[in-house]
């Protein structure tokens, strides 16, 4: 029996978000430059988005930059936003294909203007598409987000919006880029590194974290399904007792 036969289609996690790292590791093994890597990893994009809307997963969101990125050398940063472009346009008769909606979360406005263009085109175009919401994190970091949220509620405040004693978590979250997103039931990091890198810091609370040692090149359709499938087989307490759980079910 294959892994992804073994998987419970009743237990298929809403929100599925990935740390796709790898890339440049990847790449130095094989004697060449860290962008190749970067190409190579669009295949395993192809793969786990394919995967997931199999699964009828509800949300996908990739880490694909981080603000941090931009620390970057010059040339790196082109090649990959000249690789976003183009990945762009060729994936977006896929996606229409496999009903899959694209959208955004991060500091967008930091993008080159043609990556902000055709990254609105793209949006545009499969808005309508009813399967798989497919999130790329681009110029994103937590403590950007976080921050950024503080600032329009203070605003508000100032204004008079708002009053502080009615802030609460439900109210904060309106602020957040993932404000129309359930949080993620499983987060997947490739490549064997132990940490989420000011990735979704609020989101993440009660995250499953699931860490494999695969580059993110390398990974494809049976690391996903293997993935869900380990994340099948947790027990999700959320401070709560496991008779407590027992008892509710």
């Amino acid at each position: 029996m294959s892994v992804k036969e073994k998987i419970n289609i009743n237990k298929i996690p809403r929100h599925v978000a990935i740390i796709m790292d790898g890339n440049g590791r990847w790449a130095k093994k094989k004697g060449n430059s860290r962008i190749f890597g970067h190409k190579n990893g669009v295949a395993a994009v192809r793969d786990t988005v394919e995967a997931a809307g199999n699964l009828q997963v509800k949300h996908l969101t990739l880490y694909a930059f981080s603000t941090e990125n931009w620390n970057r050398p010059k040339s790196e940063i082109n090649a990959l936003m000249t690789l976003l472009v183009h990945s762009i346009n060729n994936e977006l008769s896929s996606l229409n294909k496999n009903n899959v909606r694209l959208s955004t979360i991060g500091d967008i406005q930091r993008l080159p203007s043609i990556v902000q263009t055709d990254l609105k085109n793209a949006i545009a175009k499969t808005k309508d598409n009813t399967g798989l919401n497919l999130i790329l994190a681009l110029s994103y970091s937590s403590r950007w987000e976080i921050i950024n949220a503080i600032k329009k509620i203070a605003y508000e405040i100032k204004a008079g919006a708002i009053d502080i004693e009615n802030i609460h978590e439900n109210e904060f979250e309106q602020y957040l880029e993932t404000k129309q997103i359930p949080d993620p039931e499983l987060l997947i990091r490739t490549s064997g590194e132990l940490r989420i890198s000011n990735f979704m810091l609020y989101q993440l609370a009660y995250t499953e974290l699931y860490f494999t040692e695969k580059l993110w090149p390398d990974f494809r359709k049976e690391d996903f399904f293997e993935a869900i499938y380990d994340y099948q087989q947790r027990e999700r307490r959320f401070g709560k007792t496991s008779e407590q759980i027992e008892k509710r079910t």
